[in-house]
């Protein structure tokens, strides 16, 4: 939403973004002010501040707030739906057995996060995390282990998906408008993917595990111990969890071969398959599979349930992650991410380096990670197209330096930020030196091996 400012000068801007992110700190985590209210509270003088017209301050932190709401809150209600079923009806720690017993305990978290990249190439971070959760902290509950050794793996295999890889919506927008090929994008983006997971998600997750011991959150722990009679199988739970995953790829896949211009945008065929796969409608369509399969065994009284109190605990997850897209919106809307783009965009830095500098600020500034990376690339495509030389691979590694800027520094205006912190439990303290640093880890290993790689090809 567009916002009338009266604070042009950049220096100020930047300014007013930094106090704001302190004030933000402080607020939390050494007066305890619960996140909604800070959040809320900075956003407010953060808009007025930086010079947003009174009389649209509301209306741009509603709007932040609402179209985060609306990208997640169905998200997280569906997709805790179905990760209640699986764990009250033991479906949960039959997969987590069958990890466990086919790898090992000590490579449990390995085998999650391999998973995860698998199921992450289609499916967005948000809801593969939620659906995979349960999951997990059954494996972290039966090895008796900290939630981070499974957690980190896991939401890294689908951060690196959702940034680097195709045909996920934010690499293939900066492909798109920087003239990368987006076939040889996937070539190049997947290995790097999973070299940038096994370094900064995986082997971080060792130390971290180690370092903050986190028990499984009070939502996953089970009420008791009582032995299901008829659990279902491992194949009954693998495919209520590859049902998103495939309607998904639909949605995504189709996408990247319109985007290629190898199918029209204007088939009512394409259009239908693109909506079922749509990530709410294939959480619904999981969410009713789960009840078909289910309650012949359990009956419609439990499921019932189970999905009502599945509601109950996330409302805090809801509303906190909410109000962290509120304070990205008025960062966007008050012109302070355009302000330090502006800045570095004439800085002279070599194009790569440009890209990853510039996408780390607006980062930063604003939150959203698909946001700064399309932004950067819009900023970055004049540039580019009057830089002589480049090849495609060098287009490709520039999207993958873009990308690695666009993940780093997750913090207290990320809605993925504040969705981590309260699934696992975590306190903002915590987040910020385990989820932020392998964020952080993530985007400068991928920027790193594209800078190193585009001086050798």
């Amino acid at each position: 939403m567009d916002a009338v400012t009266y604070a042009a000068d950049p220096v100020f801007l930047l300014a007013t973004g930094a106090g704001a992110i302190v004030v933000l700190m402080l607020l939390i985590i050494r007066f305890k002010v619960h996140a909604f209210a800070a959040l809320t509270l900075v956003s407010l003088l953060t808009a007025l501040v930086a010079g947003v017209a009174t009389d649209k301050v509301v209306s741009v932190m509603m709007s932040g707030f609402g179209s985060t709401l609306a990208a997640v809150a169905l998200l997280v209600g569906l997709g805790s739906m179905i990760g209640k079923i699986l764990e009250a009806t033991g479906g949960a720690r039959v997969l987590a057995d069958t990890l466990i017993n086919r790898f090992g305990e000590a490579r449990a978290p390995f085998a999650l996060g391999v998973a995860s990249l698998m199921f992450g190439f289609p499916i967005f971070f948000d809801a593969g995390l939620i659906v995979l959760m349960p999951i997990l902290l059954s494996v972290a509950r039966r090895v008796n282990g900290s939630v981070l050794h499974f957690a980190l793996p896991v939401a890294g295999a689908f951060a690196v998906m959702h940034a680097f890889v195709p045909p996920h919506p934010g690499p293939v927008a900066a492909s798109d408008l920087l003239g990368a090929d987006i076939g040889l994008l996937l070539v190049v983006g997947l290995p790097l993917a999973i070299i940038t997971w096994y370094a900064g998600a995986y082997l971080y997750s060792r130390y971290a595990g180690n370092k903050f011991i986190l028990p499984v959150p009070a939502l996953y722990q089970s009420t008791d111990d009582e032995v299901i009679d008829n659990p279902p199988s491992f194949a009954m739970v693998m495919t209520v969890l590859l049902v998103p995953v495939c309607l998904i790829f639909l949605d995504t896949g189709l996408n990247s071969i319109q985007v290629a211009g190898y199918i029209g945008d204007d088939l009512a065929w394409v259009d239908t398959l693109r909506m079922l796969g749509n990530t709410p409608v294939a959480l619904l369509l999981t969410l009713l599979l789960c009840l078909a399969l289910f309650t012949r065994r359990f009956g419609k009284v439990k499921m019932e349930k189970l999905c009502t109190d599945s509601l109950a605990p996330i409302c805090a997850v809801i509303l906190v992650t909410g109000a962290g897209g509120m304070f990205g919106g008025v960062l966007r809307s008050s012109g302070i991410g355009d302000a330090l783009a502006n800045l570095l965009s004439a800085s002279g830095m070599p194009v790569i380096v440009a890209a990853f500098v510039i996408s780390t600020c607006l980062r930063v500034a604003q939150g959203s990670a698909t946001v700064a990376l399309t932004t950067t690339a819009s900023l970055m495509a004049p540039v580019v197209s009057a830089t002589s030389g480049l090849s495609e691979l060098d287009l490709c590694f520039i999207v993958i330096a873009i990308a690695g800027g666009a993940t780093v520094l997750s913090h207290f205006n990320d809605s993925g930020f504040w969705l981590v912190s309260r699934l696992l439990g975590m306190d903002e303290k915590t987040t910020l030196k385990t989820w932020t640093v392998m964020e952080t880890l993530l985007g400068s290993i991928a920027f790193l091996l594209a800078a190193g790689l585009s001086l050798i090809f």
